[in-house]
C-alpha cells in the first residue's frame, strides 16, 4: 500500500494553513488551527525549513512563512522534504547505476525498467500538483485531471456467460 508517513500528512495540513493566512504563524498558532500537537508541529516546521520551503522569523512578529508563493511549491518537493525521494521500489529512488546493495535482484529483473517509467509517472502527477492547488477547492483539482473520486465499480457486472450461453 502507498501511505504518506503522518508527519507528511501533518506538513501538507501545516503548509496549507501557511498559505491560506498568507502571512507568518508561530508553531503555537499552527498548533491550535490545525490540531496538530505541538510538540509534532515544531518538528515539521523544522524539516520543512530545512528543506527551504519556509522561514522564520525571530522576535515578537516572528513566526513561519512560505519561502516562495504556494503556487511554486509542487507537491514532490514537500513529501521529498519529509520523506525522502517519491518511490515506488528501491531501484526506483536511484539514480541509472544504483549502489549494489539496493536490490539483490538487480542482476536479473526483467522490471526494473518498468518501475523506473511507474515512478516518473507517479513523480510527474505529484509535481503538476502545488501547495495552492491543495488550498483550491476540489473542482480545481478536477480540471487538473485528478478525479473527485475513485470510481466506484458497476453495482451489476455482466455476467461471464456459460458453454452454452446461458447466464447462471
Amino acid at each position: 500500500m502507498l501511505r504518506m508517513s503522518k508527519m507528511t500528512d501533518y506538513g501538507i495540513v501545516l503548509l496549507t494553513e501557511l498559505a491560506r493566512a498568507n502571512e507568518t504563524r508561530t508553531a503555537r498558532e499552527l498548533a491550535a488551527g490545525t490540531g496538530v500537537p505541538l510538540p509534532s508541529v515544531s518538528k515539521v516546521l523544522k524539516g520543512l525549513q530545512g528543506a527551504g520551503l519556509l522561514v522564520s522569523q525571530r522576535g515578537a512578529s516572528g513566526g513561519y512563512g512560505l519561502a516562495r508563493p504556494a503556487e511554486r511549491i509542487p507537491l514532490t518537493d514537500i513529501i521529498s522534504a519529509l520523506e525522502g525521494p517519491v518511490s515506488l521500489t528501491e531501484c526506483g529512488a536511484h539514480g541509472a547505476h544504483p549502489p549494489a546493495s539496493a536490490c539483490e535482484l538487480e542482476t536479473v529483473c526483467r522490471v526494473r525498467g518498468h518501475w523506473r517509467v511507474i515512478n516518473r509517472t507517479i513523480q510527474d502527477a505529484l509535481g503538476r500538483l502545488t501547495l495552492a492547488d491543495l488550498c483550491a477547492p476540489v473542482p480545481r483539482l478536477v480540471g487538473l485531471g485528478v478525479p473527485a473520486r475513485p470510481a466506484a465499480p458497476s453495482p451489476n457486472p455482466t455476467p461471464p456467460a456459460t458453454a452454452g450461453g446461458v447466464h447462471s
